[in-house]
């Protein structure tokens, strides 16, 4: 970790366009340990029989057929940033085309330093991460990534087992797959959503019903995880959740205001909002039911339906 390259690299940012993607690497990656991935051969076998295992449970309990990706990366930090960056690099890319151009070069470096800031938080705390590559033009369609020293240094932290925290991260995970393998219009769905609201803020609005449909949609698939997660994971986590969430309290007033600019706290009430909403359903009916949202894109509930379910249900059925 080198922070004086880190700022020399911010600083020095360069090029034509309001961000340098090549400095928001090197400063974002200079800013950050990237930790060991030196695993031995039963570590290797642990990351490798959990997603089996996750895959076949999930498969079982939720009635999908769905495949996850060939090759399953363990990454250190410093790989996360790398396959993550090009993801923010296409979602700015409206904002950087339409965006003012209004004193570029001081601009140039804020927005610089504010997308390294960002890589490098994300970095040092991501765990585990399902990639449905969105905005993609490559061959590959989806990724799985698992950023071994954070979760190395969260079950620390936490004080709980390792491999069964790095389990329990794995079946969240491949839940997502699931989500993606079940409904194959969700990518294409999200796309357009973000897209839309991406090129309306590039040109100074904003698209609310694009961020409302987006934002319905992500609380969809977070709540759905958890779904199924409480019926395919086999042991009971609540005391890692409870760890979590004690964790996340206990965060100083800065740590809470950087994960409310990030969104964090946005993607935690999509998650929270989004449980309720599946567990409401599922009390009512079953969990086919509630796979049902995955049959097509008018399927997926409404903000409205989110708070109440038996209108999404009477909808569906009808």
């Amino acid at each position: 970790m080198n922070l004086y390259r880190s700022v020399r690299a911010v600083t020095g940012a360069s090029g034509n366009g309001p961000i340098d993607w090549v400095a928001v690497a090197e400063a974002a990656k200079s800013a950050t340990d990237p930790g060991s991935i030196d695993l031995s051969a039963v570590e290797q076998t642990g990351y490798a029989n959990d997603v089996r295992d996750a895959r076949a449970r999930v498969r079982d309990v939720s009635g999908v057929s769905f495949d996850v990706p060939d090759t399953i990366e363990i990454q250190n930090r410093h790989h996360w940033i790398d396959a993550n960056i090009t993801t923010f690099q296409r979602v700015m890319e409206p904002i950087e085309e339409h965006g003012p151009a209004i004193l570029p070069g001081v601009a140039r470096v804020i927005n610089t330093g504010t997308m390294s800031f960002m890589l490098a938080l994300l970095g040092n705390n991501v765990l585990g991460q399902y990639d449905p590559l969105l905005l993609a033009d490559g061959e590959d369609d989806h990724a799985l990534y698992f950023v071994h020293p954070n979760i190395e240094r969260i079950a620390g932290k936490l004080d709980v087992d390792f491999d069964r925290f790095r389990r329990w991260i794995a079946f969240h995970e491949v839940t997502h797959a699931a989500e993606f393998g079940a409904a194959p219009w969700l990518s294409d769905h999200l796309e357009a959503r973000m897209e839309s609201g991406v090129e309306a803020l590039a040109h100074g609005e904003v698209d609310r019903e694009a961020f409302r449909e987006l934002d319905a949609a992500m609380t969809s698939v977070e709540g759905y995880a958890e779904l199924l997660m409480d019926e395919a994971f086999d042991d009971e986590y609540e005391d890692l959740r409870r760890k979590i969430e004690a964790r996340r309290k206990g965060m100083n007033p800065i740590s809470k205001l950087v994960r409310r600019v990030l969104g964090l706290g946005m993607k935690r009430r999509q998650y929270e909002r989004g449980k309720e909403f599946f567990e409401r359903v599922v009390a009512t009916t079953d969990i086919e039911t509630a796979t049902r949202v995955w049959e097509s894109p008018e399927n997926l509930p409404t903000d409205d339906e989110l708070d109440h379910p038996e209108r999404w249900l009477t909808r569906i059925e009808a």
